[in-house]
């Protein structure tokens, strides 16, 4: 009895393994959202602990943009804000010592072209230290019930400290795009500091756009470099009325090609040519008729009092869909306009994603002649025990 429990387990397994979506990506870990529907489409690993290079610096923004109440404060750059970063391998933003800029130029400068320069003056200005800005960096992260996700840098040098999720970096970029201007940032192709000295490129778009990697529905995003973490990279995407969000950790970084955006291009493609929004309930197609009584019109169109669209393979079986209308049979002119006739319940693969009230939205108007046709047995009975009674009375009039 045991064998046979192990091989249907083993058999479930197998089966779910086969139906489980496989793309051919690089990235260790990823996962992709609808973020108009909150669904997860597509997941891989996305709850394995890695490094996550400079996405890092999307708490970091997040962090400053909710403790800075004026992003147009102006700063100066200190010899502290660019101490070991050369030694560190890690990019700078171009920024010089004493130079005046606002803190809505640094998050330029964090985000587009991933400036360490930016994340130091950010976290000394703001937290009083790095120390102390990574500490925030935490405590935000515990505020985000982020259980496998610790700061310890913010920048996102290799760190056994500093690292995350693919789904808990998903839920921090979920949390950033919250700001208008932290995503008024990530969506920027190219930015100018205030005092006009240095430009900004998101590297995204360039790095696209120079190995010919076509992603126009790619509106912006994050990327992350290090040996430890790979190519990382978090974007959010638009295709046919669909918002998505993909985050993707791990890909093979050999220096060649931008395998995470190559990463990216596949997993958005197969989903904007495999998937789309579909009208599942029409509020202008009528779903049943109801028979009307004593009226000049023997039946009245039931209608959904809204649309559904749901986010559906491009060949999805439309027998998976099930509508119930649970209510009146049968309607005379008593029934008024605007009156609740009962429910609808519509089912997806029988699981229930919606209940409408169905309400009528005409007045019957009475027919003396529908009536009568309905009603010509009991009409002809009651004529004739009129008749009948009207002679019984004649006749006892005649015998008085």
């Amino acid at each position: 009895m045991k064998k046979i429990l192990s091989l249907i387990i083993i058999f479930i397994l197998f089966i779910g393994k086969i139906n489980a979506l496989e793309l051919n990506i690089s990235s260790e870990s990823a996962i992709l959202y609808n973020l108009d529907s909150g669904e997860v489409l597509y997941e891989k690993n996305s709850d394995e602990v890695r490094q996550i290079a400079s996405l890092t610096k999307i708490m970091t923004a997040l962090v400053t943009i909710e403790n800075v109440d004026n992003l147009d404060k102006q700063v100066i750059l200190t010899k502290e804000d660019f101490a070991g970063l050369i030694e560190a391998n890690a990019v700078q933003a171009g920024f010089t010592n004493g130079e005046v800029v606002t803190y809505k130029d640094l998050l330029f400068a964090l985000l587009l072209p991933s400036g360490a320069d930016a994340a130091k003056a950010i976290a000394r200005n703001v937290g009083g230290s790095e120390e102390n800005f990574i500490n925030k960096m935490n405590e935000k992260a515990k505020e985000l019930n982020l259980k496998n996700t610790k700061f310890s840098t913010v920048i996102g040098l290799d760190d056994k400290n500093n690292y995350s999720t693919a789904k808990e970096v998903s839920i921090i970029f979920k949390e950033a795009l919250k700001n208008k201007t932290f995503k008024e940032i990530i969506t920027t192709k190219e930015y100018q500091t205030s005092d006009g000295k240095l430009t900004f490129k998101s590297t995204i778009q360039s790095n696209a756009k120079r190995y010919e990697i076509d992603i126009p529905y790619v509106l912006g995003g994050k990327t992350g470099t290090t040996n430890g973490a790979g190519l990382c990279l978090a974007t959010i995407a638009k295709a046919n009325d669909v918002n998505y969000m993909l985050v993707t950790l791990g890909a093979l970084y050999d220096k060649k090609a931008p395998h995470n955006i190559e990463d990216a291009k596949i997993v958005y493609d197969y989903f904007i040519e495999n998937y789309s929004n579909k009208i599942i309930v029409d509020k202008d197609k009528s779903f049943k008729k109801i028979k009307v009584k004593y009226s000049n019109v023997e039946e009245i169109n039931l209608y959904p009092n809204k649309s559904i669209t749901k986010y559906l393979e491009n060949n999805y079986n439309k027998d998976d869909i099930k509508l119930i209308y649970n209510g009146k049979k049968e309607l005379t002119p008593l029934n008024k306009k605007e009156e609740k006739l009962g429910t609808l319940k519509i089912y997806y693969q029988d699981k229930l994603i919606d209940t409408q009230n169905i309400i009528l939205n005409e007045n019957i108007n009475f027919n003396i002649i529908s009536f009568i046709k309905e009603e010509i047995v009991i009409i002809s009975i009651v004529l004739i025990l009129l008749i009948l009674i009207i002679i019984k009375i004649c006749m006892k009039k005649r015998t008085k």
